[in-house]
């Protein structure tokens, strides 16, 4: 198992450039990952492709430095530019066929599943590392987002061979029942960069992980 590959496993930290713009976002990623982000995603919307090079590259070499897997939401050929561990995937991306061939074997490709089993299924067959449920509570950043149900996690950990990811509203009160449902990772995005203090953030989510 890769060192990538074993990150897939505790805190997933994505990034929201509204939440940590500039010269906030390193410091940012940083104080998530002294926090205990095993995993750090770069989301960025934007169409701003010399920015988003630049700190898809910087975010690359502090996730190497600081020993998290880094991922790069949706985009193959600025994860494959960056040297990214890995790329996310949603529904309306590219396909995974095409963004494993562009990223090679060994790259970390998780699937964006929403509230589908069977979509989680095709993806894990395709060669999907992980793949993400939800929202699982409201959510700020995706307000419309579809709900899922927590016995999905249960039903995709006894199905799947891949580890699961949950999504959506999650807090450090909330979290603890999605592990106990069957989540392998908490994807947090405005939980820990909306917050004053990140790595103290961050930590309130690592501790749910700790046996």
């Amino acid at each position: 198992m890769s060192e990538a590959q074993s990150a897939l496993a505790g805190l997933y930290a994505i990034t929201d450039g509204s939440l940590t713009p500039g010269t906030e976002l390193a410091p940012a990623v940083e104080a998530a990952i002294r926090g205990g982000a095993r995993l750090v995603q770069y989301r960025d919307k934007s169409t701003d492709t010399q920015r988003r090079r630049q700190e898809a590259r910087m975010l690359m070499e502090l996730c190497r430095d600081h020993g998290a897997g880094f991922i790069v939401n949706d985009d193959v050929e600025l994860a494959l530019e960056s040297g990214a561990d890995g790329i996310h995937l949603g529904r309306d991306d590219a396909a995974l066929a095409t963004a494993r061939v562009r990223l090679g074997p060994r790259a970390l490709i998780g699937v964006s599943c929403y509230d589908s089993l069977e979509r989680a299924v095709a993806a894990a067959h395709a060669g999907a590392d992980y793949v993400a449920f939800g929202s699982f509570f409201a959510s700020d950043t995706k307000p419309g987002a579809v709900r899922a149900p927590l016995a999905l996690l249960a039903e995709a950990r006894r199905e799947l061979g891949i580890p699961v990811c949950a999504i959506g509203g999650i807090t450090p009160e909330n979290g603890a029942a999605l592990l106990r449902a069957g989540a392998h990772m908490l994807a947090v995005i405005r939980g820990v960069f909306a917050e004053k203090d990140v790595r103290t953030a961050a930590e309130s989510y690592a501790q749910l992980f700790k046996p």
